[in-house]
């Protein structure tokens, strides 16, 4: 059975204990989160040229702030769903956060030198994503004021206002992620979940922080942007947030109840990670 035998590989594979080991067995995976953010970061920065530059047609269509912030929360949730469905998310686990591979790693549902490589892939996915969309877009589009780069920066209720939302809305997401994918019945439907919490954030609390929710994110912009104002939010409020939802699974249902750390499980691609998620009960539903 070609699921036995991915539990199987991810077992031996897993156990890597040295970078160069882990880079040899594990280099597709790290490539696939560095394009998952990339691509992510390619549409963010299109969609926000296409509805926020006071040039494009469709901006000057919708004039009400909430409308287009609306029409951009669609367009990145349907990213991110399209990203997590794809093989490539179904494989690597469509981390595409360092606060979400920190925050799994701190369940030890994945290796160190994993840990440091899925990073790294998704700082550098998100830097280089911002700059080939500059590169197709054009520097007088992609960097006027309305759009800079799809920055994120705290807005008028200021940093510490932008600091907890950032810290609410990452502590939800993690919540829905542990919660939905540790569930083999629903598991299938956690990239759904993951997408439509994106374009209700984005709709809604953007005017709040930017909405970010990802330090690599949140870095892949500012890069081309050269602005740093309040970067520090959105390294430190994702990974709280994301640490204190899986405090509070934890508590709830136990460490025996985390089965693996793929956002979409139910397929035959292999598992890199310390995986339970075919080995496990019917309890786990209860």
């Amino acid at each position: 059975m070609k699921g036995a035998a991915a539990i199987g590989e991810a077992a031996a594979l897993g156990r890597a204990r040295t970078g160069a080991r882990a880079v040899a067995a594990h280099w597709p995976e790290y490539l696939m989160e560095a394009a998952g953010l990339g691509l992510f970061m390619i549409s963010a920065c299109a969609f926000t040229v296409l509805l926020e530059h006071p040039a494009s047609a469709v901006h000057q269509a919708l004039p009400l702030p909430w409308l287009r912030r609306f029409c951009i929360g669609i367009a990145m949730g349907l990213t991110a769903i399209s990203i997590i469905y794809s093989p490539w998310g179904k494989r690597s686990g469509a981390h595409l956060n360092p606060a979400v591979t920190l925050t799994f790693f701190a369940l030890r549902k994945i290796e160190p030198w994993d840990a440091v490589f899925y990073v790294l892939a998704q700082f550098a996915g998100g830097a280089l994503g911002v700059l080939l969309a500059a590169c197709v877009l054009g520097p007088m589009l992609i960097g006027h004021a309305a759009v800079n780069y799809a920055v994120t920066l705290p807005g008028e209720p200021g940093p510490w206002i932008a600091f907890a939302a950032e810290a609410i809305l990452s502590f939800g997401l993690m919540l829905m992620v542990l919660t939905v994918s540790n569930r083999p019945s629903i598991n299938r439907y956690t990239g759904l979940f993951a997408g439509t919490l994106v374009a209700m954030y984005i709709t809604l609390e953007a005017p709040l922080s930017g909405m970010s929710m990802n330090p690599a994110r949140t870095l892949a912009s500012s890069l081309s942007a050269h602005v740093w104002r309040d970067a520090w939010i959105y390294f430190l409020a994702p990974p709280l947030g994301m640490l204190l939802a899986a405090q509070a699974y934890l508590v709830s249902r136990g460490r025996g109840r985390v089965l693996c750390c793929k956002l979409h499980h139910e397929n035959d691609s292999r598992c890199i990670f310390r995986c339970r998620y075919h080995a496990c009960g019917p309890e786990v539903e209860r």
